[in-house]
């Protein structure tokens, strides 16, 4: 089995689902056959438990691994090869709903930059200090700490459309960014764009208000386009 250091740093969870359907698809366990315990995995590989736990779930839902409480987790079937399109149409769904939120967020950025008033800076300074203290916990509580944060400035913008229009799109940005989250361990840390981001509004300066929302954005958008073109 492969040493605890060929885990990177960054989100556990995709590279661990990775890692198991690499071991399913070159034979390791093969079909039919029942994987080691959450126990066993998790003490080999050196990680949580509950990592393990969501990498196995993940893998369950896809249908490669079979799990039956109190007996054991076996594995269904092994990858095939349209696990590749299925990954293809995914990202081309991720980048469409990245191009909208990109239109939305840049407009509001810029308008933001204008508008904000002390309080509302107040409140976003809280919003991003839990944005970036929920990066360590579930990628649920991570996405809605990111996507307040982000609606926090679309609402300093001062319209009510492109408030509605962010408020309209924001489950299918809850869905691209949780599957980014769980499936892309490339996906970079934008985190210092939004400090930027804060510090632009702070300073009322539009042009660094937008580049700062580019550099949260673009960089997910180039990992979606370099999938397309693999």
């Amino acid at each position: 089995m492969p040493p605890h250091h060929s885990l990177r740093s960054g989100p556990l969870v995709p590279q661990l689902e990775d890692l198991l359907t690499e071991w399913i698809s070159a034979g390791k366990w093969p079909l039919g056959t029942r994987i080691p315990s959450e126990a066993e995995l998790a003490a080999e590989l050196g990680v949580g438990r509950s990592s393990v736990r969501e990498a196995v779930r993940l893998l369950a839902r896809d249908g490669l691994l079979d799990v039956r409480h109190g007996v054991g987790t076996f594995v269904a079937r092994p990858p095939t090869a349209g696990a590749g399109l299925e990954q293809l149409l995914r990202r081309a769904r991720l980048l469409e709903v990245y191009e909208v939120r990109r239109a939305l967020e840049i407009e509001a950025a810029r308008l933001a930059a204008e508008r904000a008033r002390p309080e509302d800076l107040r409140r976003l300074r809280a919003m991003l200090a839990a944005r970036h203290y929920s990066t360590e916990e579930a990628t649920a509580v991570f996405v809605a700490a990111d996507l307040d944060f982000h609606a926090t400035v679309v609402n300093i913008a001062g319209n009510s459309i492109l408030s509605a229009l962010f408020e309209s799109v924001r489950p299918e940005l809850v869905e691209a960014l949780a599957e980014l989250v769980d499936h892309e361990p490339a996906r970079p840390d934008t985190g210092c764009a939004h400090d930027d981001l804060l510090r632009a509004l702070e300073a009322g300066d539009v042009e660094a208000a937008v580049a700062a929302t580019a550099a949260n954005l673009d960089p997910v958008m180039m990992l979606l386009r370099k999938g397309e073109a693999q």
